[in-house]
């Protein structure tokens, strides 16, 4: 990556809060689909099915926006490689933000009939390609203008994003759970998460208006006729690499927003409002510590990190069930919040790990795919096998879930064991010779 040290700091502040708030945005409409999926979405769009059974398949569609990540991927990250990283931003903030308003009007299968879970397909489709082409975007534009021995630092600035995002669609849902009675948030008041991200597109759309395009993009003298095509040459096995690598990192936060969610309702008998607040003070520990340990990996390198996260969450997913089934407030946070201690432990060095990967004429295709098919693997996946396993158990403790998890984490780990080290080397500058 060229030498990008002529940009000051407070030019890479405004530029990591917008790609912040911009990831923020786009992730929170992600994210309060599955929080719907986990509350409300089954007996509204599959009232036919039993309980467990709309559950399924909510998170079913729920997990077709893990699907459609990769393809957006290809997409924008297409555009991101052939015409610029900012492009990506605008184009994907519009497509999932318009995807996300429409998840609100769609009528229900009282009204449309089989029409209405159909419609929620489509739309949780153009959700997951318009993220696909979101993270790489962001992340690119923000590690492509950084400072190379602080890189991970101002990368991890959208990876906070996602939490910001989490905690706003939660907070938005726990606000009308507490508000409204059951009737009226089945009626409409599940909707207004939805219709709200219009607003926040909006913002978000001002926000990334004036953002400088990337130095090491307008750097490269011959751009990539396919990039998809070079990658799939030259990059396969990286690409594979980092697909598993990263499958342990969506495999424990859905595990802990979406899965642990609808278990805790459905299956513990927890309310709605408990499951939520332990859950989004797991995650507001999470963010917090997002610089601090992506500091770590500029100090000491992004490998090591990302190893020590998988580790972790290796040795702590049966813990973390055992602690999930206690129903208890206080146990269960404690439970969410080793598991998130060990994702971000990785995930915070992501975004800088993944661009140095990957050269610059096909990185935002490379780096995009990668960070998008692990996805599919750990995210899209989890909550449908989870609760499939739970249905199996007949103990109150989900061993089965851990045992799943725990490989996933060693699936990662060997993973990221077979992928170099990529931290700059700094630069020793040389002292005068004396006379």
């Amino acid at each position: 990556m060229q030498d990008v040290r002529t940009v000051r700091a407070p030019s890479m502040l405004r530029l990591a809060a917008a790609s912040l708030a911009g990831t923020a945005i786009e992730f929170y409409d992600f994210f309060v689909y599955g929080t719907a999926a986990a509350l409300i979405l089954g007996p509204l769009f599959f009232p036919t099915f039993s309980p467990v059974a709309g559950t399924l398949a909510a998170f079913g569609t729920f997990g077709v926006g893990f699907v459609a990540r990769p393809l957006g991927s290809v997409l924008f990250g297409h555009i991101g490689d052939r015409h610029g990283r900012r492009p990506v931003l605008v184009g994907s903030l519009l497509l999932t933000g318009g995807a996300t308003v429409a998840v609100g009007c769609v009528p229900t299968y009282d009204t449309i009939g089989v029409a209405a879970p159909v419609l929620l397909l489509v739309l949780r489709f153009l959700q997951g390609l318009g993220l696909g082409g979101e993270w790489g975007g962001a992340v690119l534009l923000t590690a492509e203008h950084a400072p190379a021995e602080r890189r991970g630092l101002w990368s991890s600035f959208p990876q906070v994003g996602p939490a910001v995002g989490f905690l706003l669609a939660n907070g938005v849902v726990l606000a009308l759970s507490a508000t409204l009675s059951e009737a009226q948030f089945a009626q409409w008041g599940w909707r207004v998460p939805f219709w709200a991200a219009g607003v926040l597109a909006v913002v978000g759309l001002w926000l990334r208006s004036s953002l400088a395009e990337s130095p090491s993009f307008l750097g490269i003298d011959d751009h990539a006729r396919v990039p998809l095509v070079e990658v799939a040459r030259d990059h396969w096995r990286l690409v594979l690499l980092t697909a598993g690598a990263l499958a342990v990192g969506y495999a424990i936060f859905y595990a802990v927003t979406t899965w642990s969610l609808a278990y805790g309702t459905e299956r513990l008998g927890v309310s709605r409002t408990v499951m939520l607040t332990c859950i989004m003070a797991a995650v507001v520990v999470k963010g917090s510590l997002t610089p601090v340990a992506a500091l770590l990996g500029d100090r000491y390198g992004r490998r090591p990190l990302c190893l020590a996260g998988c580790a972790a969450a290796a040795l702590w997913m049966f813990p973390m069930v055992a602690l999930l089934a206690t129903g208890a407030p206080l146990l269960m946070f404690l439970g969410f919040l080793g598991a998130m201690l060990a994702f971000i432990t990785m995930f915070a060095v992501i975004a800088a790990y993944l661009p140095e990967l990957y050269e610059p004429r096909v990185r935002c295709t490379g780096a995009a795919v990668g960070y998008n098919l692990g996805g599919v693997v750990g995210g899209a996946l989890t909550p449908i096998i989870a609760t499939a396993l739970v249905e199996q158990s007949d103990g109150r403790v989900p061993w089965g879930v851990g045992a799943y998890l725990t490989g996933i984490a060693l699936l990662s780990l060997g993973c990221f064991a077979l992928l170099p080290e990529t931290r700059p080397v700094p630069v020793v500058r040389a002292e005068p010779a004396m006379d």
